[in-house]
């Protein structure tokens, strides 16, 4: 919720006074620092860090192929990553008991993080991208700010008990409102194009996605008995903490950009 005091704005300014590089590497660099706060909670054990440096490594060919794609694609990047986790397995991972186990775990923290929120540079480049980007994330973190509010004000019926005690049916609801509220008041503010039934559907469903990926995340910290993913953010946890209810719904964002409303990208 705070996170969108700092990111909202900082996004904002990145996609519209500067080239589309500097963006890059602020998706770069929240990708790298989340996916190795999620390796640590994996392989915290393992000497010299070795299987979060090989994950680090194939997370970034994923965005490389997502920003230059003309001359990087996805299927390099993919042929690229399977060698190195290869070469990986066969060289280094036999010097570990463990090794065999990390690579379901590697390839899953990369699509998991940087090939989900690396869409954040494929919205970049639609029509109107700056304020497409802008808008995702008024929605999702407006969502979890009146999810937040109401639960605390109304909640009484857990949604998920175990996974997250706080987190209540009330305050899902309320997400959605505020979330359809808030892209509403965006398409009359800077996105003329939505309609009262794409805030509706986005609100629905961009609210419902944010919060299967914060639970998700909630059951990898229990899964590691961690209680968050990283202490980066003094007071708030790891970037993970910040981020993981974004990464189901920027690539649904997309997508609905791309098959529902027809937007193509600008080479």
């Amino acid at each position: 919720m705070y996170s969108a005091l700092v990111f909202v704005p900082l996004f904002y300014a990145l996609t519209t006074h500067l080239p589309p590089v500097f963006f890059f590497v602020l998706i770069l660099a929240v990708s790298l620092l989340a996916m190795w706060e999620f390796f640590d909670l994996h392989f915290s054990r393992e000497p010299g860090h070795l299987p979060a440096i090989i994950g680090l490594v194939c997370g970034s060919l994923i965005l490389l192929s997502l920003q230059w794609s003309a001359w990087f694609g996805l299927q390099a990047a993919l042929l690229t990553i399977l060698a190195i986790l290869i070469a990986y397995q066969v060289g280094l991972a036999p010097l570990s008991t463990s090794g065999p186990s990390h690579l379901p775990i590697l390839l899953f923290g990369v699509m998991y993080i940087c090939l989900t929120f690396g869409h954040f540079l494929m919205i970049r480049k639609l029509p109107d991208g700056p304020f497409l980007i802008f808008f995702v994330l008024l929605v999702s973190w407006g969502a979890d700010a009146a999810a937040y509010f109401v639960g605390r004000t109304y909640g009484s019926r857990p949604l998920a008990p175990i996974l997250s005690p706080k987190k209540t049916v009330e305050g899902l609801i309320g997400g959605v409102l505020g979330a359809i509220l808030i892209g509403w008041l965006s398409s009359l503010w800077f996105l003329p194009s939505f309609t009262l039934v794409d805030c509706l559907v986005l609100g629905i469903l961009l609210t419902l996605l944010g919060t299967i990926g914060d639970l998700s995340e909630s059951a990898f910290k229990r899964q590691t008995g961690a209680k968050d993913s990283g202490n980066l953010i003094p007071g708030h946890g790891g970037f993970l903490d910040r981020i993981d209810s974004l990464l189901l719904t920027v690539p649904t964002f997309y997508y609905y950009m791309v098959f529902i409303k027809g937007s193509v990208a600008i080479s």
